[in-house]
């Protein structure tokens, strides 16, 4: 399997966003590429007075991406969006995946929300309008099971392993918008680190940059193999970077070190 990691520079235009990330798709596509991930909130980062109205599965967003992957071909994980949620006050972060022929294949909303209070530095409350999803996803990419998550998610290692032992995952993706000041310590160690445990792929699309209001990206988007290594970075600009998943070598390694086989709890 060949994959892309997009990443991008989400502002508050949502029709230059969208240009933006179907443009490094079809460069995606151009470089063989069988699955492209874009980032989290890849539609929209900005100022929240400004946020596009939350859509269905099946709205504007869900409808752009079907038909990109149906044009080009390819497997398509749209980072995530604003989905209509379960009240007036909050929405879902929901990460959609369509197939080759543009059908949409799975959704996923965000089980775990950034409520983060460093004094002086960071101030989020991601569930002040977000509602926590419930349901661990893994869906069939040409036979290959992939496990989704969102962002903050990668901070909580049971989410992976049920997505591994339940659900069979061998790629486990992580659209994310991770934060500059937390992003540079923590990001590669935690990518690494579910790679490692679960002994799987990892295919991370970060946003890069700043975005209004204060808030800035620490991109590095990365595809990581089983055995924690890194195969490809993304450099610190909009771009799309690909690699090959071997998963000869993926059997291989869980074959070696049975450790999914060997665990006691």
């Amino acid at each position: 399997m060949r994959v892309a990691v997009c990443q991008l520079n989400a502002r508050d235009d949502r029709a230059a966003n969208l240009a933006t990330a179907e443009d490094l798709l079809v460069k995606a596509a151009a470089g063989g590429a069988d699955l492209a991930v874009l980032p989290e909130y890849v539609d929209y980062l900005g100022p929240g007075s400004r946020t596009p109205k939350p859509e269905s599965v099946d709205g504007e967003f869900g409808a752009f991406f079907a038909a990109i992957a149906r044009r080009l071909g390819m497997w398509v994980l749209a980072g995530s969006f604003h989905e209509i949620g379960p009240d007036a006050e909050r929405t879902y972060n929901t990460s959609l995946l369509f197939d080759r022929s543009g059908n949409r294949v799975a959704a996923y909303r965000k089980i775990h929300l950034y409520d983060v209070e460093i004094p002086g530095r960071v101030s989020y409350l991601e569930s002040r309008g977000v509602a926590p999803g419930d349901e661990p996803v893994v869906a069939s990419v040409d036979g290959v099971p992939v496990g989704l998550s969102i962002c903050y998610d990668l901070r909580f290692p049971e989410l992976y392993r049920q997505l591994t032992v339940v659900g069979g995952a061998q790629v486990l993706v992580v659209p994310a918008a991770f934060m500059l000041h937390t992003g540079r310590d923590h990001w590669e160690v935690l990518l690494r680190a579910r790679a490692i445990e679960n002994q799987c792929y990892v295919v991370a699309a970060g946003q890069i940059g700043d975005h209004e209001p204060g808030r800035t990206c620490f991109g590095r988007s990365m595809i990581v193999d089983p055995w924690g290594t890194v195969l490809a970075q993304a450099p610190d600009t909009v771009g799309v970077t690909i690699a090959n998943l071997d998963l000869d070598q993926l059997a291989r390694i869980r074959s070696e070190l049975p450790s999914l086989a060997n665990r006691r709890m």
